[in-house]
């Protein structure tokens, strides 16, 4: 029987949860029923250091070894480039006419838009979109967001399935009217939970790396250094939650763009001594062991990988009520929901867990429970769910009448 053609399209290919979830499909996928490609950005607009480009590079070399073929196109970017834009497109295209795949499923913003019409273009039976969360706000303003908006509508045409990663992401895509209620599929980001079993034994070890004082109470958060993710919101908080319990640390573990001013905020709020930036690290179920509560702070989020990664070891965890973040905590019993960009929200609930150790254990547990339903292997049985009922019949993808009128 002839294998399954299918061509993956990411716009970044890093350590970011879009970039993982896509890699975890890719690898879980069952290599005697698909061959699959996948197509990648250049990625450096991801600004990744030494040791995260090794973890990918690790990451594609597994790829390969299974048996995925990978092209890098240079010309496919986040940001808003017409000439990389258009080049992107055609070479999308040429590829696409030259492979036929069976399904082309993108991945992330860009790649969404440019890849769905370039296999559109290409005559490519089914086309999937997973956005891994939105830019619907928190990210632009109005104009560009409306732009942005009408574009996902437009994409959407060409587009058999929209995959969400939560329940709350569907939400907002119907809530602005992207595509019918019957174009979604809900499918939750697959996590590797394999190594946080083995990185609960290293809280000692992971403590004393970061210089958490012995007897300390650790808040920590996993992500990149950028507003989106609302590493300000957290350092205001952290002033009050200090204020009230001096022997308190807060850890920043990741890297980005907002580094060097989240260091001056510290400094400017008298709390320097109490902060930890140790960047972006390999081991962050290592490092995350250390901590003994987990704040995810962000502004807008798809689905929220550090934070299941935080419940699967057992870590009261405290989160934004945005995005996914909605669906993975269940309020007051396996955490805690708070408005986004409230310090003193995020604070109260913070303190509430370090005054309330029994309480803060009952919830800890409640989140690995949740966490165990996030598993890399129920993701990739549902994708090829998803696959299977297109795949044998590609004649009867559904596309609008005017579109085929053009084609």
């Amino acid at each position: 029987m002839s294998r399954i053609r299918v061509i993956h399209v990411i716009t970044r290919f890093d350590k970011g949860g879009s970039a993982e979830n896509t890699c975890l499909t890719a690898l879980g996928l069952d290599p005697g029923s698909y061959e699959i490609q996948l197509v990648v950005g250049a990625s450096e607009e991801s600004d990744m250091g030494p040791e995260e480009r090794a973890c990918v590079e690790e990451n594609l070399a597994r790829l390969r070894a299974r048996g995925v073929k990978i092209l890098t196109l240079a010309e496919l970017v986040r940001r808003v480039s017409p000439v990389n834009d258009l080049t992107a497109l055609f070479r999308l295209w040429r590829l696409f006419r030259r492979e036929r795949p069976r399904i082309v499923h993108t991945h992330t913003s860009k790649a969404g838009i440019v890849g769905r019409w370039a296999a559109w273009l290409a005559g490519v039976p089914v086309i999937l979109h997973t956005p891994h969360g939105h830019v619907f706000w928190g990210y632009f303003g109005p104009a560009a967001t409306r732009f942005f908006v009408l574009l996902e509508k437009l994409s959407a045409l060409v587009t058999d399935r929209l995959v969400m990663l939560t329940e709350q992401e569907r939400i907002d895509h119907l809530r602005v009217g992207i595509a019918p209620a019957e174009m979604f599929v809900t499918i939750h980001s697959g996590v590797d939970l394999a190594p946080f079993a083995a990185a609960k034994a290293a809280r000692d070890e992971a403590r004393r790396s970061l210089g958490i004082p012995e007897g300390s109470f650790a808040v920590g958060t996993v992500g990149r250094l950028t507003a989106i993710k609302g590493p300000g919101v957290l350092m205001a908080a952290a002033r009050q939650v200090i204020d009230r319990c001096p022997q308190c640390v807060f850890v920043f573990l990741g890297a980005g763009e907002m580094l060097e001013p989240l260091r001056a905020q510290a400094a400017a709020l008298g709390i320097g001594s109490h902060i930890r930036f140790p960047g972006w690290r390999p081991d962050a179920a290592r490092m995350t062991s250390a901590f003994d509560c987990f704040a995810f702070p962000s502004i807008n989020e798809g689905m929220g990988k550090a934070l299941v990664e935080a419940m699967a070891l057992e870590k009261p965890v405290v989160a934004s009520r945005v995005g996914g973040l909605i669906d993975l905590v269940d309020d007051g019993v396996s955490g805690f929901l708070v408005p986004p960009a409230d310090p003193q929200a995020l604070a109260d609930r913070i303190l509430f867990l370090l005054e309330n150790p029994q309480a803060a254990r009952r919830m800890a547990a409640r989140a690995a429970a949740t966490a165990g339903d996030y598993g890399a292997a129920a993701m990739v049985r549902k994708i090829e769910a998803l696959y299977a009922e297109f795949a044998p019949h590609p004649a009867d993808r559904k596309v609008p009448e005017r579109c085929l009128a053009d084609r």
